[in-house]
Protein backbone atom coordinates (compact mmCIF):
# COMPACT_ATOMS: atom_id res chain seq x y z
CA UNK A 1 0.00 0.00 0.00
CA UNK A 2 1.60 3.13 -0.56
CA UNK A 3 1.91 5.85 1.67
CA UNK A 4 -0.68 8.73 -0.09
CA UNK A 5 -3.33 5.30 0.19
CA UNK A 6 -2.71 5.17 3.62
CA UNK A 7 -2.74 8.41 4.50
CA UNK A 8 -5.80 9.22 2.86
CA UNK A 9 -7.57 6.33 4.47
CA UNK A 10 -5.73 6.27 7.64
CA UNK A 11 -6.77 8.65 10.21
CA UNK A 12 -4.62 10.48 11.80
CA UNK A 13 -3.21 9.32 15.17
CA UNK A 14 -0.75 11.98 17.47
CA UNK A 15 2.56 10.31 18.94
CA UNK A 16 3.99 13.16 20.29
CA UNK A 17 5.39 13.05 23.63
CA UNK A 18 5.17 9.48 22.99
CA UNK A 19 8.26 6.67 23.30
CA UNK A 20 8.63 4.58 19.99
CA UNK A 21 11.07 1.28 20.53
CA UNK A 22 12.12 0.14 17.77
CA UNK A 23 11.03 -4.14 17.15
CA UNK A 24 13.89 -6.79 16.40
CA UNK A 25 14.05 -7.35 13.23
CA UNK A 26 11.67 -4.82 12.46
CA UNK A 27 13.64 -1.89 12.18
CA UNK A 28 17.20 -1.90 10.57
CA UNK A 29 20.22 0.28 10.10
CA UNK A 30 21.02 2.86 12.12
CA UNK A 31 17.28 3.36 13.84
CA UNK A 32 17.62 -0.29 15.03
CA UNK A 33 17.66 -1.00 18.63
CA UNK A 34 16.68 2.54 19.57
CA UNK A 35 14.12 4.42 21.65
CA UNK A 36 12.91 7.34 20.06
CA UNK A 37 11.09 10.36 22.05
CA UNK A 38 8.68 11.87 19.27
CA UNK A 39 8.86 15.76 19.81
CA UNK A 40 6.12 16.86 17.17
CA UNK A 41 3.90 14.63 14.87
CA UNK A 42 1.17 15.96 12.73
CA UNK A 43 -0.35 15.10 9.04
CA UNK A 44 2.22 16.19 7.64
CA UNK A 45 4.95 13.77 9.56
CA UNK A 46 7.18 13.48 12.46
CA UNK A 47 10.58 14.58 14.12
CA UNK A 48 12.03 12.48 17.00
CA UNK A 49 15.21 12.22 18.74
CA UNK A 50 16.77 8.82 19.70
CA UNK A 51 17.52 8.95 23.21
CA UNK A 52 19.47 5.77 23.86
CA UNK A 53 22.71 5.89 21.26
CA UNK A 54 25.24 8.41 23.20
CA UNK A 55 28.10 9.23 21.16
CA UNK A 56 32.29 9.79 22.14
CA UNK A 57 31.23 13.59 22.19
CA UNK A 58 30.45 15.29 25.08
CA UNK A 59 28.69 18.62 25.67
CA UNK A 60 32.34 19.72 26.38
CA UNK A 61 33.63 19.17 23.18
CA UNK A 62 30.56 20.40 21.62
CA UNK A 63 30.78 23.38 22.82
CA UNK A 64 34.77 23.76 22.67
CA UNK A 65 33.98 22.83 18.75
CA UNK A 66 31.45 25.56 18.66
CA UNK A 67 33.86 28.45 20.37
CA UNK A 68 31.31 29.21 23.08
CA UNK A 69 33.28 29.63 26.12
CA UNK A 70 32.95 27.22 29.18
CA UNK A 71 32.53 28.77 33.04
CA UNK A 72 33.71 26.60 35.39
CA UNK A 73 30.11 26.84 36.78
CA UNK A 74 29.15 24.30 33.85
CA UNK A 75 30.25 21.61 36.25
CA UNK A 76 29.36 17.77 35.35
CA UNK A 77 27.13 18.91 32.22
CA UNK A 78 30.06 19.40 30.27
CA UNK A 79 30.82 15.34 30.38
CA UNK A 80 27.07 14.82 29.47
CA UNK A 81 27.22 13.09 26.31
CA UNK A 82 25.91 14.23 23.06
CA UNK A 83 23.37 11.56 21.09
CA UNK A 84 23.13 10.16 18.21
CA UNK A 85 19.87 12.41 17.79
CA UNK A 86 18.77 10.45 14.12
CA UNK A 87 20.07 9.91 10.47
CA UNK A 88 18.54 13.35 9.45
CA UNK A 89 20.81 16.49 9.38
CA UNK A 90 23.79 15.16 11.64
CA UNK A 91 25.58 17.88 11.19
CA UNK A 92 22.96 20.09 13.79
CA UNK A 93 22.25 19.99 16.94
CA UNK A 94 18.93 19.33 19.16
CA UNK A 95 18.30 19.98 22.78
CA UNK A 96 15.74 18.41 24.84
CA UNK A 97 15.10 20.58 27.81
CA UNK A 98 13.01 21.14 30.62
CA UNK A 99 11.90 23.60 32.24
CA UNK A 100 10.79 25.20 28.85
CA UNK A 101 12.73 28.49 29.00
CA UNK A 102 12.94 31.24 26.45
CA UNK A 103 14.71 30.64 23.73
CA UNK A 104 14.90 32.05 20.07
CA UNK A 105 14.06 28.87 18.68
CA UNK A 106 11.69 26.42 20.71
CA UNK A 107 9.27 24.31 20.06
CA UNK A 108 7.32 24.10 23.39
CA UNK A 109 5.61 20.43 24.23
CA UNK A 110 3.75 21.42 27.48
CA UNK A 111 6.66 20.63 30.36
CA UNK A 112 9.63 20.11 27.62
CA UNK A 113 11.21 21.95 24.74
CA UNK A 114 13.11 20.61 22.01
CA UNK A 115 15.33 23.78 21.63
CA UNK A 116 17.92 24.42 18.14
CA UNK A 117 19.27 27.80 18.79
CA UNK A 118 22.64 28.56 20.23
CA UNK A 119 21.42 30.07 23.13
CA UNK A 120 20.53 27.71 25.33
CA UNK A 121 23.94 25.87 24.72
CA UNK A 122 25.70 29.33 25.55
CA UNK A 123 23.73 29.15 29.12
CA UNK A 124 24.38 25.28 29.79
CA UNK A 125 28.00 26.72 29.02
CA UNK A 126 27.47 29.40 31.83
CA UNK A 127 26.33 27.03 34.18
CA UNK A 128 22.82 27.67 33.96
CA UNK A 129 20.40 26.86 31.80
CA UNK A 130 17.47 24.14 31.96
CA UNK A 131 17.90 21.80 35.12
CA UNK A 132 17.28 18.40 32.68
CA UNK A 133 19.08 18.22 29.14
CA UNK A 134 19.28 15.58 26.30
CA UNK A 135 21.71 16.64 23.29
CA UNK A 136 21.45 15.43 19.80
CA UNK A 137 23.27 15.45 16.70
CA UNK A 138 20.58 14.81 14.26
CA UNK A 139 17.02 13.65 14.39
CA UNK A 140 14.76 11.16 12.93
CA UNK A 141 12.27 12.67 10.54
CA UNK A 142 8.85 10.84 8.77
CA UNK A 143 7.61 12.15 5.82
CA UNK A 144 3.59 12.07 5.92
CA UNK A 145 1.91 8.70 6.45
CA UNK A 146 5.34 7.17 6.88
CA UNK A 147 5.52 6.92 10.44
CA UNK A 148 1.62 5.81 10.34
CA UNK A 149 2.89 3.40 7.91
CA UNK A 150 5.43 1.62 10.45
CA UNK A 151 3.75 1.72 12.67
CA UNK A 152 0.87 -0.33 10.84
CA UNK A 153 3.45 -2.75 10.38
CA UNK A 154 4.12 -3.36 13.79
CA UNK A 155 7.72 -1.76 13.36
CA UNK A 156 7.63 0.35 16.71
CA UNK A 157 5.92 0.03 19.96
CA UNK A 158 4.88 3.09 21.89
CA UNK A 159 4.71 4.30 25.30
CA UNK A 160 3.87 7.44 26.84
CA UNK A 161 7.23 9.58 27.90
CA UNK A 162 8.38 10.17 31.17
CA UNK A 163 11.02 12.55 32.33
CA UNK A 164 13.02 8.95 34.17
CA UNK A 165 13.77 7.70 31.40
CA UNK A 166 14.26 10.82 28.97
CA UNK A 167 17.22 12.62 31.14
CA UNK A 168 17.76 10.24 35.04
CA UNK A 169 17.67 6.53 33.29
CA UNK A 170 21.18 5.65 32.12
CA UNK A 171 21.38 5.90 28.17
CA UNK A 172 21.76 1.45 28.33
CA UNK A 173 18.86 1.10 30.28
CA UNK A 174 16.22 3.20 28.37
CA UNK A 175 15.21 0.63 25.46
CA UNK A 176 14.15 -1.97 28.53
CA UNK A 177 12.86 0.61 30.57
CA UNK A 178 10.39 1.96 28.21
CA UNK A 179 9.14 -1.76 27.28
CA UNK A 180 8.91 -2.52 30.84
CA UNK A 181 6.20 0.30 31.01
CA UNK A 182 4.18 -1.77 28.57
CA UNK A 183 5.35 -5.22 31.10
CA UNK A 184 7.37 -6.54 28.57
CA UNK A 185 10.91 -8.50 28.72
CA UNK A 186 13.15 -7.20 25.77
CA UNK A 187 14.00 -11.56 26.04
CA UNK A 188 9.90 -11.87 25.25
CA UNK A 189 10.68 -10.06 21.59
CA UNK A 190 13.55 -11.49 20.33
CA UNK A 191 12.48 -14.89 19.97
CA UNK A 192 9.48 -13.34 17.71
CA UNK A 193 11.40 -11.45 15.82
CA UNK A 194 11.45 -12.42 11.74
CA UNK A 195 8.23 -14.58 11.99
CA UNK A 196 5.32 -13.58 10.16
Amino acid sequence: MSTNALSSTTPHVDFSRQLLVAMPGMVSGSLADTVIYICEHSAQGALGLVINRPTDMTVGDLLTRLDVELSLEIGVRQAFPVYFGGPVQTDRGFVLHTPVGEYSSSINMGDMALTTSLDVLQEIAAGSGPDQLLVTLGYAGWGEGQLEDEMAQGAWLHVEANLDILFAIPASERYQAALAQLGIDPIMLTGAAGHA
